[in-house]
């Protein structure tokens, strides 16, 4: 309250004391939200399609997650895993071992980031095999803390500012075929393939290289999904060449791809995974599955944080894994992602400026381009049917190396009525901006 006992505008109260930096693609105050509908502070109701970037997949305040939260905290509210041991943090950790198809025997780390699990699977590399480069790829993004920054491969809006950035990290270029220019996925493959091997056996030398680190479905990158050709070489390349490869499924796990993780997809055989957003829906929490002989390596005491597997964020997230698989939802991303396909595909067919459209489960996107045939991106397009969705009521997110995607991330529980009208309404959208 101010002194004179109004309320203040959020929105004014976040331009004199939040910093651009931190910023703001949709110009609303958020009070409430439930399962895929967020409310505002003017009662304005609206369909979201982003859950948070790909995080609410059970929906907001979901039922179960609240009741299971609330017990929590009436048990263990906080300590240490370093300090003490607790059930949740070791019931989680066994249970993602099980679960995440890694060869041979598995341990986990939790954290509380998508980008702590990032920098703790690098530096976890790097000790293991005691070399120093990372090899990532263009349109990346691994994080913004210093070491997932280097890796993330794109510059803007990232970077700027920040660096000098930690040195030993090489960008390959990720088979976007679209943007490349390939038609032929064979052969995108291919050239993109030809240069990472010199990457890896002229610029650098297997025996300097610590890690690949790839996310199986480049996120901020636009939604790119790589042939399940170039992901089967890749996995073959790296092991051949003794190179621990790293699969970045911070956004793409959990179900949202149609498989429990994204790289089964692609039937690749990662060392090292890391984990978060949909791991506990939303509370802070990330983790890094990798092979045991990988974390065994590590010196006692170099890993940990206070906050790290927290026992009320590890709770909710062994309650997130008890509804995946009771309620089958990879089923159910399936089942939404081919209604998403189909509707997508249309809105390529009707309008010139959707120049591609793509995805697997519920992670799809479009592509907005001034022209077909040269695929110029068109990023002002793109923000305006952002702009003009939420007017009717769908928040959606932006993306993509120029910021010309439109990508569209629902919960996994949204009901399939709500999906079809929030694509009725981007629709509308698109006809008033694209006419």
């Amino acid at each position: 309250m101010s002194g004179s006992g109004r309320e203040e505008n959020p929105l004014k109260l976040r331009e004199q004391y939040v910093p651009k930096a931190i910023a703001l693609v949709h110009p609303i105050t958020v009070v409430r939200g439930n399962n895929e509908f967020l409310e505002d502070d003017k009662g304005n109701r609206y369909i979201d399609l982003t859950s948070g970037i790909g995080t609410t997949s059970l929906g907001h305040a979901n039922r179960e997650l609240v009741e299971e939260a609330e017990k929590a905290l009436r048990n263990l509210w906080h300590t240490c895993i370093m300090v003490a041991n607790y059930k949740p943090y070791v019931e989680l950790a066994q249970k993602l071992a099980e679960r995440i198809k890694i060869p041979g025997s598995r341990k986990v780390m939790l954290f509380n980031s998508g980008s702590e699990a990032v920098e703790n699977a690098a530096k976890s590399a790097r000790a293991y095999t005691r070399r120093p480069y990372i090899v990532s790829f263009i349109g990346a993004f691994h994080g913004r803390t210093n070491l997932s920054l280097a890796l993330t491969g794109k510059y803007r809006p990232y970077k700027p500012g920040y660096e000098p950035l930690p040195s030993h990290v090489v960008h390959a270029p990720y088979p976007y075929c679209y943007r490349l220019g390939f038609d032929d996925e064979e052969e995108c493959s291919q050239r993109v393939l030809d240069i990472i091997e010199l990457i890896l056996d002229v610029q650098l030398n297997p025996d300097a290289v610590a890690s690949i680190i790839i996310e199986p479905i480049q996120g901020e990158g636009g939604f790119v999904v790589p042939p399940k050709r170039f992901m089967d070489a890749l996995g073959r390349m790296a092991r051949d060449r003794g190179v621990p490869l790293i699969v970045d499924e911070i956004q793409t796990g959990y179900c949202r791809t149609g498989r429990f993780m994204a790289f089964e997809n692609f039937g690749i055989e990662p060392d090292i995974v890391t984990l978060g957003k949909a791991i506990a829906n939303g509370l802070p929490l990330s983790a890094v599955v990798a092979r045991s002989e990988i974390l065994d390596s590590l010196e006692k005491g170099g890993m940990g944080g206070t906050y790290g597997g927290n026992p009320v964020a590890a709770s909710v997230a062994l309650k997130v894994l008890e509804i995946f698989d009771r309620d089958n939802l990879c089923y159910r991303a399936q089942k939404l992602g081919s209604i998403l396909a189909k509707r997508l595909e249309e809105l390529h067919d009707r309008f010139d400026a959707v120049g591609d459209h793509r995805g697997l489960g519920v992670m799809r996107a479009i592509e907005l381009v001034k022209d077909r045939r040269t695929r110029e991106p068109d990023k002002e397009s793109a923000m305006k049917i952002i702009d003009e969705a939420r007017r009717r009521g769908v928040i959606l997110m932006k993306a993509g190396y120029y910021d010309n995607v439109i990508r569209f991330h629902p919960p996994l529980t949204i009901g399939i009525e709500n999906l079809e009208k929030a694509l009725d309404l981007v629709e509308e959208a698109m006809k008033k901006v694209l006419r």
